[in-house]
Formats: structure tokens, C-alpha cells, sequence
């Protein structure tokens, strides 16, 4: 890595060889698709908690959050206010039916209640939700790292890319899980270390921080009235509900890990760890920006070269130095957030340190991608190839099917990644495609466990009216002039919420006018 001190580079290549290390050793036990999917049913529960844990604390809350928290507040905080209520329903309620269906898919179930399309359709939405996921912590990764090394975010990509595949085919869920045991670590340590060195750079100290904090109002937590068109306390907690129990009841991600712990109880206290980890490490990253927030406000100097990087971004190619200069004076600090820690990275830690902050960034990226490789190359093989291509497949090709799939979810995660370049914020950009892809899937799933009654027929009708809604919701911004009334008047993080409700009610309805007809 061009820029970076010998001893820094060697940190950061024993972190990468290590991380391939542990897939190679756990590749000898990778003899058949259950070993690779399920791990035989053999992993502690502490493990899975912190390897959930670790795909949570993505580099989308290592960079998206710190750059959130300096353009803004801590409104975003309340999403993770919002886990424990979800984490208590998939605890009850989720686990214990997924447990005892024996299915790795999370879909399987959908087809047995409503029919094929509801597999279909959940299957598409859960896989668009990670390509959306493994795009933005690419697109992470490399905004952190192009500030570092100067090398470009396509390149960074790729070679992260390659790293992560070749550990996350070699060993399988088993490999993913480890990996994000220690990678739950390696972030946690890395997260509390630029806090300090933020601190210790500050004039001032803590009381300073707290002061032009509270000048700026950066600890708010949004407003308590009740408005969903901004992005107010009530707004956010709606989200937060609605995704994480999304993630927690429909994501393959987590579903799989379920299957890997030795009892349900196992499982269910898996889940509960990674909420009590999470929380207070969510909070860590807000106080990361509300520090760096203060650091730069102390020293608004240092702002100038990234502002100047951020309206060359934008500024169409071939634009003067005044055209530049323009731009760049219109830039507010949600503008170029997401790029702050880096800036500090580069300027404030010293050497030796960084390959630790570095290694810290790409484990906060690496987890969460690995297991969305491995999720999506499942649910590819037991939904699409198996159910519709090859049902006959052999144990030794469908071993080899999960290892091509997952090297080119791996490559479309790059490719998505390289996409968002140049989007204002990593975690308003994974927000609002995470609740568009999930609402529908999450409105189905909470139609068919909660309504026993509702058939196939009343399922197609309510999916068609929750998507068309959800269509709305997204794309009525883009309607032209004269037709301001047809928009939709809500924030954007509405949009799974009405849209699961849309589903699941519509579909209650159907079936009671179904029932009064008969």
C-alpha cells in the first residue's frame, strides 16, 4: 500500500494473510453443503453472537455513522434504540420456528404457505438487499482507504474483494463465523483507539467536546414531535423496528446462523448478545463523530482540503478552478461527512498505529461481506438452482455450486460497490435501499406466520398493492412540476414501514371480507 509506513503495511498484510489463514484451515472440514451452510450444528452461542454482532458493526457504522453524527446529530442512534423490542419477537417467537422447520433457507416456508411466487419474490428482494449491503461496505472500504494510500476506490475494491472471497469459499459459514469473532474484536479495539487519539488531539479535552456539542445541538436525538416527513426520533424508531426485524426474521444472514448453534436456546442468546454489544458500540461511533465534529470546528483549516476533494467530485468534469471553488463553498457538513475520519486517519494517527485503525476498518467491512457472500450463494443454490434448475443435483456438485456462487455474489458486491462512488452519505444511501428491498419481503413473511387463515389468492393481491406503494413511495420524488400532491409526503425511512403494513393488512383484510362472503 503506496504511502503508508513499512510497519503499518505489515500489520495490515499479517491481518489479510490471517483472515485467508483461518479459511484454509477450516476448508479441510468443508467435505459437503451442510458443513458449508450450517457448520453441522456445532457452533457455541457466544460465537454466533459476536460473529451477528460483527455483521451488524459494518464499515457502514464505522465510517457512515462518525460522518452522520458530524453532519448531523444522533438521530440516527435510535435505530439501535429500537433492537431490543425486535430482538425479543425473533428471540419468542422466529428462532423457535426456524429451528424446528430444519430448513437453511429462510424462504423455504413462503412457497409451502402461499406457493412459488412468494419464494420467488422474497428470494429476489432478499438478494437485492445484499448486493445494496456489500455495494455500500465496499464503497466504505475504499473511501477509507484512497485517503490512506492514495491508490484508486476500484483497485481497493478489487483487491479486498479478492481476499475475501478466497477465505469465504475456503471455509465456508464455519470460516465466516471465526473470523468475525475476531474481527468483532479487532473493530471494537480499533473503534475505542480513535476515540482516544481524537481526545488526546483535541485542545480543550472532553469538556470542549461536550460544549460545542451541545452548542450545535449534536446530541439530539431528532425531534419527539410527531412527524414522519422529517427524519424525527418517531420516524427513525419506526425504521429501526421494522429492519431489524426484518433482519432478524428474514435475512438469510441471520437465519443461517440459527442452524449453526447446537439448541434453540443457544440461538436465541445469540441474538441477545449482539444487542447488548451493539448498542453501546453504536453509541461509541456517534461520540467518534461528535468528537471529530468539535475537533474540526476547533481547527476549521484542516476542513479546506476536503471540501476541495468533495466539490471536485461533484463538479462536472473539465470544470474551471472558480466553478470548483463554488461548489466547494456550498458545502454543508453533511456534505462530506463520510470523509472526515479518513482525513484524520491520515493526518492525526501516528505511525504504527494506522495498520491497527486500517485492519479495524477492513474487519468492519470483511464480516459483514463474507457472510452476505455466503448467505447469498445458499439461498442461489437451495431457492433458484435445486428448485428450478437441477433438483437432482449431486452433494459434490452442489458443494461446487456454493463455491462459484459465492465468488460471483463477491464480484457483484464489487461492482455495486464501484456503482455508488461518489454518494453524499454511505448509511442514508444502505437506508433507503435496505427499507425499499426489505418491506415487501418482511410484509409477506409477517402475513403468512401471524394470519393462518390468508391463502395464496389474498397473498398475490396484497404483495401487488404493497409493491405498487412501495414504487410510489420511491420514485414519486421524480415526478415533474404540477403534480407536487401525487409525492409522497413521508420521509424515506417510511417506506418499509408502510409498505410491510400495506402488505400485512391489506392482506387481513381480504381474507376477513373472504371469510364473510363464505
Amino acid at each position: 500500500m503506496k504511502g503508508l509506513p513499512i510497519f503499518d503495511l505489515a500489520i495490515i498484510v499479517i491481518y489479510l494473510v490471517g483472515m485467508i489463514l483461518v479459511g484454509v484451515f477450516f476448508s479441510r472440514r468443508n467435505k459437503n453443503s451442510e458443513q458449508f451452510t450450517k457448520a453441522s450444528g456445532l457452533i457455541p452461542g457466544w460465537a454466533i453472537g459476536l460473529s451477528i454482532y460483527a455483521t451488524f458493526l459494518s464499515s457502514n457504522t464505522f465510517l457512515g455513522v462518525p460522518g452522520k453524527a458530524f453532519g448531523s446529530n444522533w438521530n440516527a442512534f435510535v435505530f439501535s434504540i429500537s433492537m431490543p423490542l425486535a430482538a425479543w419477537i425473533a428471540a419468542k417467537y422466529f428462532v423457535p420456528f426456524y429451528r424446528s422447520t430444519g430448513e437453511i433457507s429462510a424462504y423455504t416456508h413462503l412457497e409451502n404457505r402461499f406457493g412459488a411466487w412468494a419464494r420467488v419474490y422474497a428470494v429476489i428482494c432478499f438478494l437485492l438487499t445484499q448486493l445494496a449491503r456489500m455495494g455500500s461496505i465496499f464503497f466504505g472500504i475504499a473511501l477509507s482507504l484512497q485517503a490512506l494510500t492514495g491508490y484508486s476506490m476500484q483497485m481497493i475494491m478489487v483487491v479486498m474483494g479478492i481476499c475475501i472471497i478466497i477465505y469465504t469459499v475456503l471455509g465456508g459459514i464455519e470460516a465466516v463465523i471465526w473470523t468475525e469473532v475476531v474481527q468483532a474484536i479487532v473493530k471494537t479495539f480499533g473503534a475505542l483507539l480513535i476515540l482516544y487519539l481524537i481526545i488526546s488531539n483535541m485542545d480543550g479535552g472532553v469538556s470542549k467536546i461536550i460544549e460545542i456539542g451541545k452548542a450545535v445541538d449534536k446530541f439530539s436525538l431528532g425531534s419527539f414531535k410527531p412527524d414522519f416527513v422529517g427524519s424525527s426520533f418517531w420516524v427513525v424508531l419506526l425504521y429501526g423496528f421494522f429492519i431489524n426485524l426484518n433482519n432478524f426474521g428474514m435475512d438469510q444472514n441471520y437465519i443461517q446462523r440459527y442452524h449453526t448453534a447446537s439448541t434453540s436456546k443457544a440461538a436465541s442468546n445469540s441474538i441477545w448478545l449482539c444487542v447488548w454489544l451493539y448498542i453501546p458500540a453504536s453509541l461509541l461511533f456517534f461520540i467518534i463523530g461528535s468528537c471529530l465534529f468539535a475537533y474540526y470546528e476547533v481547527n476549521p483549516d484542516l476542513v479546506a482540503s476536503i471540501k476541495h476533494q468533495v466539490a471536485v467530485e461533484r463538479s462536472l468534469s473539465g470544470a474551471s478552478a472558480a466553478e470548483v471553488l463554488k461548489v466547494q463553498n456550498l458545502l454543508q457538513p453533511s456534505d462530506y461527512g463520510d470523509k472526515i475520519m479518513p482525513h484524520f486517519m491520515v493526518t492525526k494517527i501516528p505511525a504504527g498505529l494506522v495498520g491497527l485503525i486500517v485492519s479495524a476498518i477492513l474487519s468492519a467491512a470483511m464480516s459483514t461481506i463474507s457472510s452476505g457472500m455466503n448467505a447469498s450463494a445458499t439461498v442461489f443454490s437451495i431457492d433458484i438452482y435445486k428448485r428450478y434448475i437441477n433438483p437432482d443435483i449431486t452433494e459434490r456438485q452442489n458443494l461446487s455450486l456454493l463455491h462459484v456462487a459465492t465468488v460471483g455474489f463477491g464480484l457483484l458486491g464489487m461492482i455495486a460497490g464501484i456503482a455508488m462512488i461518489g454518494v453524499k452519505s454511505i448509511l442514508d444511501v444502505w437506508w433507503q435501499l435496505s427499507g425499499i428491498f426489505a418491506a415487501g419481503m418482511l410484509g409477506l413473511f409477517l402475513l403468512g406466520i401471524i394470519s393462518r387463515k390468508t391463502k395464496n389468492h389474498e397473498a398475490i393481491i396484497a404483495t401487488i398493492i404493497g409493491i405498487l406503494v412501495i414504487v410510489w413511495m420511491t420514485l414519486s420524488s421524480l415526478l415533474p412540476s404540477g403534480y407536487e400532491a401525487f409525492r409522497n409526503p413521508l420521509h424515506q425511512n417510511m417506506i418499509i414501514v408502510v409498505g410491510t403494513l400495506t402488505i400485512f393488512l391489506v392482506g387481513i383484510v381480504l381474507t376477513k371480507l373472504k371469510k364473510q362472503k363464505t
